[in-house]
């Protein structure tokens, strides 16, 4: 018994070694990587609020921004966060396709939605933060496929509401208008997010928030007022398991909306949040949470109210929010090509004005 037990000591030990030689083998992989560098060594527009080092340089191969992933700099722990809440999303995808039949059964398709979009845009962070800061084009591209994400898993976020949380009088009220007006609204999500972004360069920061903010707040009360709704009405004599898990998302979607519009921790450590302590960090972490607690509540909204929601639902309502979903993916990518379109006209007009 001890031989065994020293055995699996030893190999932790070595493993515990090996981690500790990846950052020698990455630097021998790529001696030439170079260093971060000042935000005056940066365009403005790539810079954030009292974040004063650790941009990585610009125009560098696409290898060296991929290996920046193991590098510190002030966008590591934003990809990381959000790396590791997309394969935490994976293994709850994995875990409920076992139970549930994402093919055959239309009832669960809003579900299906709900985790391809919550995927989608945590890959698409991921992708804006690790590879956005290779030049200004891809600075501006990379954020407006983020952007996608984000207007793409609000959708996905009422479609889910809509289909399993909402009560049979507020489905009368609403059935014709809120599924297509979630899709106008995350719509004017992306447009408002890629239209701020584009007058970064012109417009003060707080009307450039205003413009990303205001419509990502217009279509989150939406969304989520079938949620509101079922959490004023609810007592503690009624016997709802989700309702836990949609009191959590609501209290992690406000967290992480405040720390989105106020650099809480960089303004009152200005310098000191270069690598970690940021808000947009923590915005990550509790939008992931937020995450989290939606699918789950969601999937017990799945299991435990079909007997409503398939009343409810006529047998074709999952097929056209599912088509309703392609639609938005479509809008969105038309609406960041236009945009983009402008983005690179003012570029290549600074580009011949040297």
């Amino acid at each position: 018994m001890a031989t065994i037990v020293m055995e699996r000591i030893g190999r932790v030990f070595i493993s515990l070694q090996q981690i500790r030689e990846v950052p020698r083998m990455l630097t021998e992989a790529a001696p030439s990587m170079p260093g971060t560098v000042r935000d005056a060594e940066v365009p403005h527009y790539f810079r954030e609020r009292y974040i004063c080092t650790g941009y990585r340089p610009l125009h560098h191969s696409w290898r060296y921004y991929f290996l920046s992933l193991f590098q510190r700099h002030n966008e590591t722990i934003n990809v990381w966060t959000h790396l590791l809440a997309f394969l935490v999303f994976l293994v709850k995808f994995r875990q409920l396709a076992e139970t549930v039949d994402f093919v055959s059964d239309p009832h669960s398709w809003p579900l299906l939605v709900l985790i391809l979009s919550s995927l989608v845009y945590s890959a698409f962070s991921v992708t804006a933060h690790l590879l956005g800061g290779k030049s200004e084009l891809c600075h501006y591209a990379f954020f407006f496929l983020d952007y996608i994400g984000v207007a793409q898993y609000q959708y996905g976020s009422a479609v889910v509401h809509f289909y399993y949380a909402v009560d049979e009088s507020m489905y009368r009220q609403v059935r014709g208008i809120f599924m297509p007006t979630a899709t106008v609204l995350s719509c004017l999500s992306c447009l408002g997010c890629c239209y701020g972004k584009y007058c970064n360069h012109s417009l003060p920061t707080w009307v450039r928030k205003i413009g990303q903010v205001l419509p990502s707040a217009l279509a989150y009360l939406w969304d989520s007022s079938p949620v509101a709704k079922r959490l004023m009405l609810w007592s503690t004599a009624s016997n709802d398991p989700a309702i836990v898990y949609h009191f959590g998302q609501v209290v992690f979607f406000l967290s992480c909306a405040f720390f989105f519009t106020y650099p809480l921790l960089e303004r009152c450590f200005p310098g000191r949040c270069n690598f970690v302590g940021q808000s947009h960090q923590i915005f990550h972490v509790f939008l992931s949470l937020c995450t989290l607690s939606q699918i789950h509540a969601s999937h017990l909204d799945f299991v435990s109210r079909r007997e409503l929601y398939s009343r409810l639902h006529g047998s074709g309502d999952a097929a056209l929010f599912v088509g309703l979903y392609v639609v938005t993916l479509v809008a969105c990518t038309l609406i960041v090509a236009v945009v983009l379109r402008k983005v690179k006209q003012v570029l290549d007009f600074k580009s011949k004005s040297k």
